[in-house]
């Protein structure tokens, strides 16, 4: 058999994995191979670690029997139909990014942008500070999406004594099922956390901005497609809202020209939010898992629908 590996690993990793592949398993690597033979190896495959171009899958690979994905997110594959199961790394990626937005969300409210920016300066204020500083604590918070992020995201606001609910269409951990709930819902909500994956394009509209308590937070570490970001600019601009922890935007890298890089109430981590140390090779560590059941007849862990997105 052989396993494809489109995820880019480095001369340490792509040994680490031969190593602990079973002896009827030949690892190809599509970084060692000129770029002319990648799609002929790939079309060769059983198995595939990575996330090539989606254009490769036509014509589909014949022997292909499983696919791990090394991300999160999977949108642009979505119009795929593939007769064998499929998985991400959602769960393996959910805590540092639920970690990151929150840790952006307590800088907001604690300014400590702000006194970074100070401390840059080599400026004292303090003071005059400490009547702006908000608490976490106790906040009427909306999660959009339920999701291993927005799971993880509502486990780590508990410490906060946060009021949370979940939106999301079919789940049962969900209150909020539909737009209209949501929007009913906003007025009275201190701070949203966008956790939606990209399958749902402008989700979050100038209408639901519009909705939003004036004052309140937005925060996202879904997919930036997912905001209606000059909406949300205008809102920070008027005032509208408090603020913005933003890990996604809707054109990465953020484009010089964006006010979100300027407003001094928004907060941007740079689609840094997964990161962690030892980052591939948590990811090859998951295919090593799920290729054991796989081989096992068991169930995968992380399968996903492409066309549902999620």
């Amino acid at each position: 058999m052989k396993l494809f590996v489109y995820t880019a690993l480095d001369s340490v990793n792509r040994a680490n994995l031969r190593q602990q592949l079973p002896p009827t398993l030949e690892a190809v690597f599509a970084s060692e191979l000129p770029q002319e033979a990648q799609t002929a190896e790939f079309q060769a495959a059983d198995l595939l670690l990575g996330n090539p171009p989606p254009a490769w899958f036509a014509p589909l690979a014949p022997k292909l029997q499983f696919w791990q994905l090394d991300s999160a997110g999977f949108e642009r594959y979505a119009a795929l139909r593939l007769p064998f199961p499929v998985a991400n790394v959602g769960d393996y990626f959910a805590w540092p990014c639920a970690e990151t937005i929150v840790a952006g969300i307590l800088a907001l409210y604690r300014h400590i942008h702000e006194l970074t920016r100070l401390q840059s300066q080599h400026r004292w204020m303090g003071a005059p500070i400490r009547p702006r500083l908000q608490l976490l604590r106790h906040k009427k918070v909306i999660i959009l999406g339920a999701g291993a992020i927005g799971r993880a995201v509502h486990q780590q606001l508990s410490g906060f004594d946060c009021r949370v609910q979940l939106l999301a269409r079919t789940s049962a951990l969900a209150e909020l099922h539909t737009p209209e709930q949501l929007r009913a819902a906003l007025p009275a909500t201190d701070l949203v956390i966008n956790c939606l994956p990209g399958t749902v394009p402008g989700f979050f509209s100038a209408a639901m901005v519009a909705a939003m308590r004036p004052g309140s937070v937005y925060a996202s570490i879904g997919r930036g497609a997912t905001t209606d970001e000059p909406a949300l600019i205008r809102a920070l601009h008027s005032g509208h809202l408090g603020g913005a922890v933003l890990d996604v935007t809707a054109v990465e890298p953020l484009p010089a020209a964006s006010p979100l890089w300027t407003l001094p109430n928004v907060i941007l981590t740079q689609h840094s939010g997964g990161g962690q140390q030892n980052e591939d090779w948590g990811k090859v560590d998951l295919f090593l898992t799920n290729l054991r059941r796989f081989q096992a007849g068991e169930e995968l862990e992380n399968l996903v629908d492409l066309s549902r997105g999620y």
